[in-house]
C-alpha cells in the first residue's frame, strides 16, 4: 500500500509543478534598438545615413521622404498563462536627418512618453467570405454574358 501512496504523492507533486510552470510569465522581445553607447558614437551634424547604418545597424523602419528619419523599435511582450499578451515595454529611437542627409537629432521614446501605439499590419478586406476555389467556379457558371445569343 505504501508503494501506491508514493505514486499518488509523486503525481500530485508533478501536477503542482506543472501548474506553477504554466503560470510563470514569459517575456518575448521583438525588434532592435541600438545600445546607448553605440548611439553616443553618432555625432549630430556630422554623421550621414550611411555612417549611422554602419555604426548602429539598419533601422526597422525609415521615413518615406528623403528627409525622413531612421526608426528603431523594440517591444517587450509578457505572456502569462491563458491571458492575452501584454506590452510591458516599448522603446523607439528616432534619428532624423536634414535635407543634406546629416543627422539632425537623436531622440528616444518609451511607453511613459505617450500612448501605446499598436504596431500591426493592416490587410485590405476583399469582401469575400473565403469561398473555396471550386465554389467560386461553380458559382460563376451561367454568370458570364460574353456571347450574343440573338443570332444576328
Amino acid at each position: 500500500m505504501t508503494g501506491g501512496l508514493k505514486h499518488v504523492r509523486r503525481v500530485i507533486i508533478a501536477s503542482c509543478l506543472v501548474g506553477l510552470v504554466a503560470c510563470t510569465a514569459q517575456y518575448r522581445n521583438h525588434g532592435y534598438v541600438p545600445l546607448p553607447e553605440d548611439l553616443e558614437k553618432i555625432k549630430v551634424g556630422v554623421d550621414t545615413r550611411d555612417s549611422v547604418a554602419e555604426a548602429v545597424g539598419t533601422p526597422s523602419a525609415a521615413g518615406v521622404l528623403d528627409e525622413g528619419g531612421y526608426y528603431y523599435v523594440r517591444t517587450q511582450v509578457r505572456h502569462y498563462g491563458a491571458r492575452a499578451p501584454q506590452v510591458v515595454d516599448r522603446r523607439l529611437v528616432a534619428i532624423t536627418f536634414d535635407s543634406r542627409g546629416l543627422v539632425r537629432n537623436i531622440e528616444e521614446f518609451t511607453l511613459e512618453d505617450g500612448n501605446l501605439v499598436p504596431l500591426t499590419r493592416r490587410v485590405t478586406d476583399n469582401d469575400i467570405d473565403n469561398p473555396g476555389f471550386l465554389k467560386q467556379i461553380i458559382g460563376n457558371i451561367g454568370n458570364y454574358g460574353g456571347f450574343d445569343n440573338t443570332g444576328g
